[in-house]
């Protein structure tokens, strides 16, 4: 008897945080809300064919970028604060931990948004949908 009752409890308290795995909101919708400012900055020809936490090859001319807290794969939209140009791109690599900047891009994106020259930018950054960034 003990050892049914135990049994019992144990296929509970299972489908019960299976429940409440299921019903939890996933990251995924909670980061489409992201929307922070900070500095942007940019490599370029000393990463040119170095792996990338992805697995690619990093290529300074395609529109690409490092973050320590955006998940990879995910599309952001960043946008220079003083000029207002805006620039879509991938997060495809991690920054070092020590960094303290929001975002590395690549030099590609750095031109489009107009900071080459100045080397680093004040920014915001923002989730956007991959289909919407397709459309555009």
């Amino acid at each position: 008897m003990k050892q049914t009752l135990l049994i019992y409890a144990i296929l509970i308290s299972s489908l019960s945080s299976l429940y409440a795995q299921k019903s939890a909101p996933s990251k995924t919708k909670q980061a489409s809300h992201y929307v922070k400012t900070g500095t942007a900055s940019y490599y370029g020809a000393k990463f040119q064919g170095r792996v990338m936490a992805n697995g690619q090859k990093f290529d300074e001319n395609k529109l690409t970028a490092a973050s320590n807290t955006l998940s990879l794969g995910t599309w952001v939209r960043v946008s220079n604060l003083r000029n207002n140009k805006s620039v879509i791109v991938q997060i495809t690599d991690r920054m070092h931990p020590k960094n303290k900047r929001l975002i590395d891009i690549s030099k590609a994106a750095a031109k489009k948004l107009g900071f080459l020259k100045r080397g680093l930018a004040k920014v915001k950054v923002e989730v956007v949908d991959r289909g919407k960034h397709l459309s555009e």
